[in-house]
């Protein structure tokens, strides 16, 4: 059993870091939704936080390196947090609701020019200002993508419970 979820978890890592890899419309990508979907459905507290940060991490070696990252992984390490407060009060409008949360905590984190080094913005609130209205233009596909994702993996994941639980007594499916 800990082999197989070993795989699972190596699998996971693997496709969430491929998925960003290949073409996509700018900012719609799946760790957002990996993030909150670990948070929620990991029993391993631990994992939850290590899966996003990994697939991150492994398709950042690829695509390279950037000012900020430091700040994007704290991001979703937030959307983590939201994940582990959603655990256990999963329905179709929490799940939402959470999706909607982390995109906009994703926008404010990652955008506060006072947490990116090296940005042309001005010190103070006309610069944090400036920095959300040219950011503004790429919330919409963040927005898109974390719903898309999070309906793909909450709701495949809601699906396979059902198919699996219709077919035997076991208790509910538990990730690592």
């Amino acid at each position: 059993m800990h082999k197989e979820r070993l795989i699972a978890l190596i699998l996971v890592i693997l496709t969430a870091a491929a998925s960003r890899l290949l073409p996509h419309p700018e900012n719609v990508a799946p760790i957002a939704a990996i993030a909150l979907f670990c948070g929620a459905k990991f029993a391993n507290k631990s994992l939850a936080f290590i899966v996003p940060a990994l697939a991150l991490l492994v398709s950042d070696s690829v695509i390279g390196f950037y000012a900020g990252m430091g700040t994007v992984y704290a991001a979703f390490a937030v959307i983590t947090l939201i994940g582990l407060f959603l655990r256990g009060r999963e329905n179709t409008t929490t799940i939402i609701a959470s999706s909607v949360f982390a995109s906009i905590l994703f926008f404010l984190i990652t955008n506060a020019p006072m947490l990116v080094p090296h940005t042309p913005y001005p010190e103070g609130i006309s610069g944090l200002i400036m920095s959300y209205e040219a950011a503004l233009p790429f919330f919409r596909n963040t927005l898109l993508g974390d719903m898309f994702y999070n309906a793909f993996l909450f709701g495949s994941f809601a699906l396979a419970q059902r198919c699996f639980l219709s077919h035997s007594n076991k208790a509910r499916v538990t990730l690592p």
